[in-house]
């Protein structure tokens, strides 16, 4: 029998629902548990600490003697995989017990992390570092731990205040999405693969975290969003340029651009859209002025992504930012990072994420943010077509 989890602050729970960390942290959306600090599954490192007459619940609030008791124990929860990963969760959930803006993160292709936004720990690889460190490196460990522990804790990260997203009119265009092929793909060994559904309970398999089998499968995506592009042109008035230089206001590296076309709103306080057509194939949207939205996320075999879903989240990015669901911040906290928040139209999801902005050069970084300043209530809602303006007939 496993014994009682209870050794950390509130009740243990699972890891929260993977993320992508496509150049950003991302928060949780509604109705999920927004912050993890005492994860479950280290029941069997208790029972180890008791064998070697250790009481886990002292090492639990001291992380020094807890790491150098790792270090001691390491050749032994080698060899047994069920205390390593508990021995895993408990160094996490002790981590996390040091900061109160701690926390435990999961994102898609990548083990869980502990920490906070300046700093995160893998405690997995933490566990093996320890197995083969010397007396100088596990001090150097504790010391580091114990630094973090007490920087200072900054103020909670607070979303830009929302304008709720504009419902579209009556008579005005509505988007339909064309239809995606419906092609069957197969492995090597000509087994069908279930794109979207591969993965039970147990999760991916190791190696297909490092596979890329069928990426023609997302070739679809370009028809979505010249879809979406005619859409935007008939609902609203804008200025559409296909100009290839327009691909530079992607900040992620792009694969082979095909094609760049920029979406602007005849409104200074509406968030512009730059859509890059890549040879992936795949597409590349940048919303506003200082985030990029990468679409499939990832097509590896283990992240198991489809052209339906990317679509999903492709035409929830466009329409929400045309009905003014959109809204960045920068620069945010000493770290100057930079956020932005998502609604989608009908209110059916949200997203938003932070990170560091990446590789901007200073003159676009002060341009966004003498933009932002100008719209700090969130990016306005696009401007209709003259003759879909509201009391006129389409």
């Amino acid at each position: 029998m496993g014994r009682t989890e209870d050794l950390f602050e509130g009740a243990a729970t699972g890891l929260p629902e993977p993320v992508s960390r496509a150049g950003a942290l991302y928060a949780q959306g509604p109705g999920r548990d927004a912050e993890v600090r005492h994860l479950a599954g280290y029941s069997a490192f208790i029972g180890f600490c008791a064998d070697h007459g250790v009481k886990a619940e002292e090492l639990a609030v001291d992380p020094a003697r807890l790491l150098w008791c790792l270090h001691q124990w390491a050749a032994e929860i080698d060899r047994d995989s069920a205390v390593g990963a508990a021995a895993a969760v408990f160094a996490g959930n002790t981590i996390a017990g040091l900061r109160p803006d701690a926390r435990w993160t999961a994102s898609q292709g990548s083990s869980p992390l502990v920490g906070n936004r300046q700093r995160q720990f893998d405690v997995g690889r933490l566990l093996v570092a320890l197995r083969s460190a010397d007396v100088e490196s596990v001090a150097g460990l504790v010391t580091a731990l114990s630094d973090w522990a007490e920087e200072e804790v900054e103020s909670p990260s607070v979303p830009p205040a929302h304008i709720p997203p504009v419902a579209p009119l009556a008579g005005q265009p509505r988007y339909v999405r064309p239809l995606l092929p419906t092609t069957a793909y197969y492995s090597p060994e000509g087994v069908l693969i279930p794109y979207g559904r591969q993965w039970g309970a147990d999760g991916p398999a190791p190696e297909s975290y490092s596979v890329d089998s069928h990426p023609e499968r997302f070739a679809g995506l370009h028809a979505v969003a010249s879809a979406l592009i005619d859409h935007l042109a008939a609902a609203y008035d804008v200025d559409i340029d296909s100009d290839p230089v327009h691909a530079g206001e992607v900040l992620m590296k792009a694969r082979e651009v095909l094609q760049a076309v920029r979406v602007t709103p005849r409104s200074a306080k509406a968030a512009p859209l730059t859509f890059v057509f890549t040879g992936y194939p795949g597409v590349l949207i940048h919303a506003g002025m200082l985030h990029d939205f990468p679409f499939p996320v990832c097509g590896c075999d283990a992240c198991d992504e489809t052209a339906g879903t990317a679509a999903d989240r492709m035409e929830m990015l466009v329409l929400a930012v045309a009905a003014g669901g959109y809204r960045e911040r920068y620069p945010v906290g000493s770290r100057k990072w930079s956020e932005y928040a998502l609604t989608a139209v009908d209110g059916s999801g949200s997203e938003s994420g932070s990170g560091e902005p990446g590789p901007v050069d200073a003159v676009r970084l002060q341009d966004a943010e003498n933009r932002l300043r100008e719209v700090a209530g969130g990016w306005r809602p696009w401007p209709l077509r003259p003759g879909l303006r509201p009391g006129s007939q389409s």
